[in-house]
Parts: structure tokens; C-alpha cells; sequence
């Protein structure tokens, strides 16, 4: 099953474009797991085990790993998902950014140490950046095009053949780069108007869209903009304000962590089908 399939597959058994995010930040962990040495693999699968019903994919941000040397957690925990729900798709957010053999080490960390089952990429190198990811056939490459961070306007909105160069991103990698129809694009959900312009450049293609949560994107303006005529088309992300719900009477971590994932994807279901 290539990655797409997996995801379309998800959407549907879930009934969910919500896509959990992965940031273990030890500084924000209950405290019964403070100093345990195996504190973030117990915590992000009490994260999976609490969210897994209700989400169309979990996207672990590999930054939080390395930083603390927890490479062999990620791996863990990447395992632990293939094996206990191996319908939700993995996606490894590493917005990797390099060419020919380079790039293709990142792939295999990516496709085979982690068994991700697609890899977030920047493609400011051009194709050279996105082609060695493409050996491994039946994964997903998720392209950065317009990111949800307000800086990203310095290089994203900079006026190529009259049209801003996010918009060149989106129609090149639909038309010329999506060779074996694994591509993906990244796209902010704090610009619901850039993300409608996608839509219409790209068709079905799927779009990653950070930004809802703690970072305060719109649901329903992302979900109107985004979404395709089946109603699909999106992994909604959602990392820290999942992650870090703050519990309430008689709730632990996770049942927080629940309750939000599931105000999340039920507000977004409203807004696809409203």
C-alpha cells in the first residue's frame, strides 16, 4: 500500500483529516515522568494509545528527538506505531533540503531507519532535492510550498513570471515533479486564502497544513479552503496543544491530550461537512 492510499484509507476509518504531532519537549511533562529514562517513549505512547482513533496520521518532528540524542526512542516509538496501528501513516518531519547522494541517506533514515512512510523535504535545490526520495516507491514526499510561519513571505511571496514563487512551488511539483504520484505540499494553516490558491493549482493533491492549535490557525477557513470535493485532502496538524492539554478533574496527560484531539477533529469534521 503506497503512502496515499494509506492516508486516504485513514481519513475514511478515522473519519479524520486530524494529524497528531509528535514534539516531546521534556520541560512540559507531567511529572510523573520526569527523570525516567525512557520518559518519551512512555509519553508519546500514551500520546498514540489516547489519539489513534481519531487521527489520519502522527507526524513526529525529529528536531525533539535529536536535540536530546533520542534517535533510538524515535525508533521506538516509530516501530511501536507500524506495529500496534499500522493503518495511520508515519509522517517524519524533517524538512530535509539537500541533493543526490546527501539527500539519499536522508531517505533511507527517513524511509528505512524510522519506517516512516513519507518525509517532509524543502526544495529550494529544485528536483535534485526531491528525486532520490522517489526510489522508495510506495512512500510520500511532502514538499514545503507555503509555510505557516510569517517569515516565510520573505522568499515565498517574491514575484516569479508575475505570480508569487509559492504558487510556482505548487504548480511544479503537481505538474512536473509528482512523476509517481507520491508528492505532497506543505501549506500554513495561518493563510486560509494561499491555501484555497493551492488547491486550485494542485487538485487532490494532499496538503500538510501546521498552524491550528497553539499556533492559531482557523479551522474552519483552513478546512473551506483545503479541502477537496470529497470533502478530504488534508492532514490537518495539531501538535502542542494536543500534547500538553491541560487536564482537568480527573484526567491524566493523555485523557487531556484526548479530549482535545477529539474537540479538534470533530471541529474540523463540522466545518468539512457544514
Amino acid at each position: 500500500m503506497t503512502f496515499i492510499d494509506k492516508l486516504s484509507a485513514a481519513w475514511t476509518r478515522n473519519d479524520s483529516l486530524l494529524c497528531v504531532g509528535l514534539d516531546p519537549d521534556l520541560a512540559r511533562f507531567p511529572a510523573q515522568l520526569q527523570g525516567q529514562p525512557d520518559a518519551i517513549v512512555k509519553f508519546c505512547k500514551a500520546i498514540i494509545d489516547a489519539t489513534a482513533d481519531l487521527a489520519c496520521a502522527f507526524k513526529p518532528q525529529i528536531a525533539y528527538f535529536a536535540a536530546l540524542g533520542a534517535e533510538d526512542q524515535l525508533e521506538q516509538i516509530c516501530a511501536y506505531l507500524r506495529t500496534n496501528y499500522p493503518h495511520i501513516p508515519i509522517v517524519l518531519d524533517a524538512k530535509r533540503g539537500d541533493i543526490g547522494a546527501t539527500a539519499h541517506q536522508y531517505a533511507r533514515e527517513a524511509f528505512e531507519r524510522y519506517g516512516a512512510d513519507a518525509v517532509t523535504v524543502s526544495p529550494y535545490m529544485g528536483f535534485d532535492s526531491v528525486e532520490p526520495y522517489l526510489e522508495w516507491a510506495d512512500r510520500g514526499v511532502i514538499v514545503l510550498c507555503r509555510t505557516s510561519n510569517a517569515g516565510g513571505s520573505d522568499l515565498q511571496f517574491l514575484d516569479v513570471g508575475g505570480r508569487p514563487l509559492y504558487q510556482h512551488v505548487a504548480q511544479l511539483v503537481a505538474e512536473k515533479w509528482n512523476r509517481n504520484g507520491q508528492l505532497a505540499l506543505v501549506v500554513g494553516a495561518t493563510f486560509p486564502e494561499e491555501i484555497a490558491q493551492v488547491r486550485k493549482l494542485v487538485g487532490e493533491m494532499p496538503l500538510l497544513i501546521p498552524g491550528v492549535g497553539a499556533q492559531g490557525g482557523d479551522v474552519e477557513a483552513t478546512v473551506k479552503a483545503g479541502r477537496t470535493p470529497g470533502g478530504a485532502g488534508m492532514m490537518i496538524n495539531s501538535s502542542r496543544a494536543i500534547l500538553y492539554a491541560a487536564p482537568q478533574a480527573g484526567e491524566d496527560f493523555a485523557a487531556a491530550a484526548r479530549r482535545v484531539a477529539q474537540e479538534t477533529r470533530d471541529a474540523i469534521n463540522a466545518a468539512r461537512r457544514g
